[in-house]
């Protein structure tokens, strides 16, 4: 499963640490439910450990975690990676993933409320990167568009090629990876809405 950024690169000292946030959040959040670190692990469905390390911002952690910790902690994904500061609550504009090629990341970069919550992203990917995702739950949906290069989205029944100027909308409860098989990057907008 790739990660969420564990530092940022010095291109990026403009952008807000993203750690640093889901740091501050989730232990503020944890504290105002009334959870101990142990209660927050067994509701999300992970350790104990990991919640340290997030609450330390020393973990380098999975964007389907923060989901989880999100939804045990009955916010949303948003409210666990903003700046605490925010004044604009649909804008948000952080980088939250980088792969291991440089061209390779993914830029949230605001919400809006849906049944839940509607995430608009920018991302990239590098010659030969993958992001591999976790199922989501029910009813969620993915709608990407493409602007330059071929994504390709490995799918459980099978790969769909969008090309720049085309689009794909598909329901996300099972794992998905996006991949960039071509020699120069691809870039595309992902709306993740549920």
């Amino acid at each position: 499963m790739s990660n969420i950024l564990h530092s940022q690169p010095a291109a990026d000292t403009d952008r807000p640490d993203v750690l640093a946030h889901v740091a501050g959040n989730v232990r503020r959040l944890r504290a105002e439910r009334g959870l101990s670190q142990d209660a927050l692990a067994a509701h999300a469905g992970v350790s104990r450990r990991m919640i340290v390390g997030v609450e330390s911002g020393e973990a380098n952690v999975s964007l389907s975690t923060l989901d989880r910790l999100a939804q045990a902690l009955d916010v949303s994904f948003s409210q666990i990676v903003r700046p605490p500061d925010m004044r604009d609550n649909s804008r948000i504009d952080s980088l939250a993933w980088r792969g291991s090629d440089a061209a390779s990341r993914a830029t949230l970069l605001g919400t809006v409320p849906a049944t839940r919550e509607a995430e608009l992203w920018t991302w990239s990917l590098g010659s030969g990167e993958r992001y591999p995702a976790e199922a989501d739950a029910a009813d969620w949906h993915e709608m990407l568009y493409v602007i330059e290069g071929v994504l390709v989205v490995e799918l459980d029944d099978g790969e769909r090629v969008v090309g720049a100027g085309d689009f794909l909308i598909f329901t996300s409860d099972r794992p998905y990876i996006f991949t960039n098989r071509g020699d120069a990057p691809v870039r595309f907008v992902r709306n993740v809405v549920f």
